[in-house]
């Protein structure tokens, strides 16, 4: 079927994007050795009473933490927050552990917290590939958990900067180390890839997914603990086939969103997509299934689909590695390249950054 094959896609992927996303698997065993090996361990247990953890990044390289949270969830012993802006929270204390992540090493707004940390008197930790902030980290001596700098996009480095956020969390007393689900998950999505992949049959789960959103405004649903994968779906679709896509979770969504539907055929063609998995509220998986039908009148099309996996880090990042290849295929389907981001360029290049 045109748009699926590999060829299809490898002539629309220059920068071979979608190798980097069926590397998932050995992209988490990679980063299991890059935070061993960055010392962080010891930096953290030299220290005590660490409440909460921040994680400061933007874009990609902040859906790492997202995951993190939901993953961990229900286990976490002290708060754990994303922080995407140029300040630290106002309660933030000198007990306070802050990562600041960035793939480039140049964001803004990371360095402005990594400054901020270091005016604050925090433990700092910096995940990045290279850039200003591995310099002022190494100068400082501040641990960093240094990443591959090969990747075409920050956003490819989604399991780099999950494991760096779920592996200090561990270390800093926050959360229980999930390696063994970490090391099960990598063998898992190995099996995912080749069942999804672009080898896979025409009619398999994200060829299937990315025919039927094709040509549409993707609106995205979660539920904890997908609701950060469904940010990723929004970001990817966004950043890979170029096209509008929005995220909201449930149950709020059935609140307010739901009524936005009656309108939806009058302004365009919008799918709606509903990530589910097994930790699901059982009333929130009720509410899934009724949404969906809500919408099917007003809706291009409604899809459920179930994350796959024995433990929740498999079931959420099969979710991820599904997302990412739906948008990739998408990118195909309409013969773009989905690495090049020029709108985000241009408007870094009009901040003067």
């Amino acid at each position: 079927m045109p748009g699926f094959s590999a060829d299809d896609v490898a002539r629309v992927d220059a920068s071979g994007q979608l190798a980097d996303v069926l590397a998932l698997p050995a992209q988490l065993e990679d980063a299991l050795w890059r935070v061993e090996s960055s010392g962080v361990e010891r930096a953290l247990e030299r220290l005590d009473g660490l409440t909460p953890l921040l994680v400061c990044g933007m874009g990609g390289s902040a859906i790492g933490s997202d995951l993190a949270v939901d993953l961990l969830n229900d286990t976490l012993t002290r708060p754990l927050h994303t922080i995407r802006g140029y300040e630290l929270p106002s309660w933030a204390t000198p007990d306070s552990v802050v990562v600041c992540a960035s793939y480039s090493g140049d964001t803004e707004e990371a360095l402005a917290c990594f400054e901020a940390a270091e005016a604050l008197g925090a433990a700092r930790v910096a995940v990045t590939a290279g850039g200003r902030l591995a310099e002022l980290a190494r100068t400082q001596d501040v641990p960093v958990i240094p990443l591959p700098g090969v990747l075409p996009a920050p956003r490819l480095a989604v399991g780099y900067m999950l494991v760096a956020v779920l592996e200090v969390a561990a270390h800093a007393g926050v959360a229980p180390g999930m390696r063994a689900e970490i090391d099960a998950a990598s063998a898992h999505l190995e099996a995912l890839a080749g069942e999804w992949g672009p080898d896979a049959d025409p009619d398999s789960l994200a060829k299937r997914v990315a025919r039927r959103v094709h040509g549409s405004c993707v609106c995205v649903y979660g539920a904890a603990p997908t609701a950060s994968v469904a940010r990723r779906w929004k970001t990817q679709i966004n950043e890979n086939a170029k096209v509008p896509s929005f995220y909201a979770e449930l149950p709020e969504a059935d609140h307010n969103e739901i009524v936005g539907w009656d309108g939806a055929s009058d302004v365009g063609k919008f799918t709606g997509v509903f990530l589910e998995d097994a930790d699901q509220h059982p009333r929130v998986r009720r509410r899934i299934e009724l949404t969906a039908k809500a919408i099917e009148s007003h809706a291009a099309d409604a899809l459920l689909v179930e994350s796959r996996g024995t433990n929740r880090v498999e079931r959420i990042l099969s979710l991820v590695m599904l997302g990412d290849l739906v948008s990739i295929y998408m990118a195909a389907l309409q013969g773009i390249d989905p690495t090049p981001v020029e709108a985000i360029d241009a408007l870094k290049a009009a901040m003067g950054h």
